[in-house]
């Protein structure tokens, strides 16, 4: 939306789709519960307790997440929710209940990410800005370069595919099997867009800026796919809650690992949907026009690095947040053309967001959390 490839309406109508798609569909069905991974449930013991926690948990999350999508900066429901059940452990059973560790693994992913986000764009635009901009003939080596941006872009969508989705899941490869597969399809889609080159890159009508008008179709795919991999692997995140306390109703205690109902799934389908299209405009403007300039070349630099990024933390088994990886992206792109193109005032409120994420999260559900113990047990 920032770049103009689309309008702020067709953002918000398309990301909500897709957002959908890949949380009900591609969704990961099977998930580590969140309060297994931050709390250990042994050390709280009684499971009302624990269900009175991952309530608490939930409220503070979305709490904090309103508070900051209404003062239009990006923050990430991951480490709300982390941060929400971090709390919750420390009211119940105090320091000894938190999984330290994973939480210094969390804290390290919000730094690694956006900074390795920062890097692709930066080194992508670069490239771009050398190979196609600094020529005398834009049009004919955008051309060219056309089916290697197509097949970098089918093989991260396929390897994420086969790596993060439960349909992946279920085919079960070995790791050098998805890669050549992830591989075949990109070579595939490389001699595909070789043949098509001349096809894909001509514009259905007479451009100002022909360059710039097919960058603009390739900023919208590589748009579609960060939406579509946002909805299937945040969703398990957003909703290991809800599977903890569903667990907990069903076997009196929580397990290691747990299957996401379909019903449920359908929820945070219909939530993620629901939350772009009331007020996902409001971090959208932030990101892609409060922190430097976007163009077409840009902000497909800025897409393709989030995505890349995302897949390969996620392969790393680094809990990245697509939303830090999203800012660190187009961070990337303004530092490529200077420091005096970022504005640092943006910067200097989304990083504070960011630092206070945990600590509110955690606050806020120790106080829900001692509220409804008074009411309910």
């Amino acid at each position: 939306m920032g770049a103009k490839a689309i309008t702020i309406r067709q953002a918000v109508s398309i990301a909500a789709v897709l957002n959908f798609v890949g949380a009900v569909f591609l969704g990961s069905r099977v998930t580590a519960t969140i309060s297994s991974d931050i709390v250990d449930p042994a050390a709280v013991g009684d499971p009302q307790a624990l269900t009175l926690g991952l309530c608490a948990a939930l409220l503070a999350a979305v709490f904090w997440v309103l508070f900051s999508t209404l003062a239009s900066l990006p923050v990430s429901s991951t480490h709300s929710v982390v941060g929400a059940m971090m709390g919750f452990g420390l009211v119940t059973a105090g320091p000894a209940a938190v999984h330290w560790p994973t939480l210094l693994t969390i804290a390290l992913s919000w730094i690694v990410s956006p900074f390795i986000a920062a890097a692709i764009s930066f080194g992508l635009y670069k490239l771009i800005r050398r190979t196609i901009q600094a020529g005398p003939d834009q049009t004919r080596q955008l051309t060219r370069w056309i089916p290697v941006w197509l097949a970098v872009i089918a093989g991260v969508v396929a390897y994420s595919f086969l790596f993060h989705t439960n349909i992946g899941q279920e085919l079960d490869l070995s790791g050098p099997a998805a890669s050549g597969a992830s591989l075949a399809v990109a070579l595939t889609t490389w001699i595909a867009g070789r043949a098509l080159r001349n096809r894909l890159s001509k514009p259905k009508e007479e451009s100002a800026d022909p360059v710039e008008e097919r960058f603009r179709r390739l900023q919208v795919l590589t748009s579609c796919y960060v939406a579509l991999a946002h909805g299937s692997n945040d969703v398990a995140n957003a909703l290991g809650p809800v599977v903890a306390i569903y667990t907990l109703a069903k076997h009196h205690q929580l397990v290691s690992s747990a299957d996401i109902p379909w019903p449920v799934l359908l929820l945070g389908g219909l939530g993620i949907a629901a939350g772009i299209l009331l007020l996902g405009h409001k971090v959208m403007k932030t990101v892609g026009e409060g922190i430097t300039n976007l163009d077409n070349r840009r902000g497909f630099s800025a897409d393709l690095a989030t995505a890349t990024t995302i897949m390969a933390a996620s392969d790393l088994g680094l809990p990245v947040s697509s939303t830090t990886a999203a800012v660190g992206a187009v961070t990337g792109v303004g530092l490529a053309r200077g420091v005096s193109h970022i504005d640092v005032s943006v910067l200097r409120r989304i990083f504070l967001y960011w630092v206070l994420t945990v600590p509110v999260s955690a606050f806020s559900c120790m106080l829900i959390y001692w509220l409804l113990r008074g009411l309910f047990l």
